[in-house]
């Protein structure tokens, strides 16, 4: 006797469910990080502590603050922005020509 289609549609989907609740679970968790995450903010905004040994642990692992750059390095971006604002410019006066 064949199956009947309303049997396979009105079946509970168990591998969906099951997926439907690590998500869930999932996002829970998430939930109570940044909710932890938000009351030490609001800590250190209410103590006036902004300095940078509050915030180790939280976040992607960085310690954060300024990077240190090199003369050398500052020199080589500097010099790599002004050719990009030369060609900027250029474009600009070559467009101004034409029209």
């Amino acid at each position: 006797m064949p199956r009947s289609r309303n049997n396979i549609r009105g079946r509970k989907d168990t591998q969906n469910d099951s997926l439907l609740h690590a998500a869930l679970a999932g996002l829970e968790m998430q939930r109570e990080r940044i909710e932890e995450q938000i009351l030490q903010v609001g800590r250190m905004l209410r103590n006036g502590n902004t300095a940078k040994s509050t915030t180790k642990g939280v976040g992607n692992g960085k310690s954060g603050g300024k990077r240190k750059l090199s003369a050398a390095a500052r020199k080589s971006i500097a010099a790599a922005q002004k050719r990009r604002w030369d060609e900027y410019r250029k474009k600009l006066s070559a467009a101004g020509k034409e029209a």
